[in-house]
């Protein structure tokens, strides 16, 4: 199973490189990024020891396929896609924030209610809701941005202007960019059967003060997706709702014992376990994109990356 966990590239007026939980970054020219989507698996903001075949792929070609369509609603940072795992864009200086927002009562939001808590993020959420209940309006819950090795935090609105995190003018346009991401989600998802049940979007500031969406949009690393088949039947029922999202993963971890909690050892996971997490990866592009996936030619992921980068900035400068 060969896959793409760390890359040290040097491409042409390389400034620096960024390392984060699933993509690594480099600088050219201090004008554009080019951001390249690994195999590297994260859950609980920890990341895992072995990668998932073709999840890169995945990520950066479902976030590309949402930044086109949503383009007409909200500015992106992308220029091109020149290699299956590579997004191309320009540089921009990101807000320190995630803008979660969350149309049902799922996950983290789920977990919070039912150890009692009804205000997440300075938002009330009402009383009377069973897990994956659909609020009445979407909640926008933001985390901080954390750095590696370290967890997103919830943080209030209120906290984010009077901490000086993000101007007040600027926040009710990220604010306004995720209502409308979110709307746009939701309609393409029921196209497809899926219910968009939460993701989170980040946005950052091109030199010319331009606040664009940047990073990965609605892939399942950042979202939660129901089928929307069956789905009112089995919340009267109370079953579990059938899911595509990378929350199989944070389940199968807690089932093993591991919530990325000091101490704690992450479990082993074996070849046939990795091979049904990238089968699932491959289900949920299918599923949300509508069109069967390609497995790009993973002989040498390193020498095709730097191959079809190279040749972009070589043209990028005639």
């Amino acid at each position: 199973m060969k896959t793409i966990t760390s890359s040290n590239f040097n491409f042409p007026g390389q400034v620096s490189v960024y390392k984060g939980k699933v993509r690594e970054v480099y600088n050219i020219n201090n004008d554009l990024l080019v951001m390249i989507a690994t195999d590297r698996l994260s859950a609980f903001d920890v990341i895992m020891p072995k990668g998932i075949p073709y999840k890169g792929q995945i990520l950066n070609q479902i976030a590309s396929k949402f930044m086109q369509l949503t383009q007409d609603i909200v500015p992106n940072w992308l220029i091109a896609n020149p290699d299956p795992n590579v997004a191309v864009g320009y540089l921009c200086e990101p807000f320190k924030v995630e803008m979660v927002i969350r149309g049902y009562l799922s996950g983290h939001a789920a977990r919070e209610y039912a150890a009692g808590k009804r205000i997440l993020c300075g938002v009330e959420m009402p009383e009377g809701m069973k897990e994956n209940d659909r609020f009445p309006e979407p909640i926008i819950t933001p985390t901080t941005k954390a750095d590696l090795g370290t967890h997103d935090e919830d943080i209030s609105k209120e906290d984010i202007l009077s901490k000086g995190i993000v101007s007040k003018e600027d926040y009710e346009v990220l604010e306004k960019y995720t209502h409308a991401l979110y709307q746009r989600g939701s309609e393409i998802a029921a196209e497809r059967g899926l219910i968009l049940v939460d993701t989170k979007y980040e946005f950052g500031k091109t030199k010319d003060g331009k606040i664009v969406l940047i990073d990965e949009i609605h892939t399942p690393d950042s979202s939660r997706y129901f089928y929307a088949d069956g789905y009112q039947d089995r919340q009267q029922k109370g079953e579990a709702q059938k899911q595509l999202s990378k929350e199989f993963v944070r389940q199968w971890l807690i089932s093993k014992g591991f919530q990325g909690k000091e101490g704690e050892q992450i479990p082993e996971m074996t070849d046939e376990y990795i091979e049904t997490v990238s089968d699932r990866y491959i289900e949920l592009y299918e599923n949300i994109i509508g069109e069967k996936f390609e497995k790009a030619d993973v002989s040498n992921i390193q020498e095709r990356i730097e191959k079809n980068v190279n040749a972009f900035l070589t043209n990028q400068t005639k």
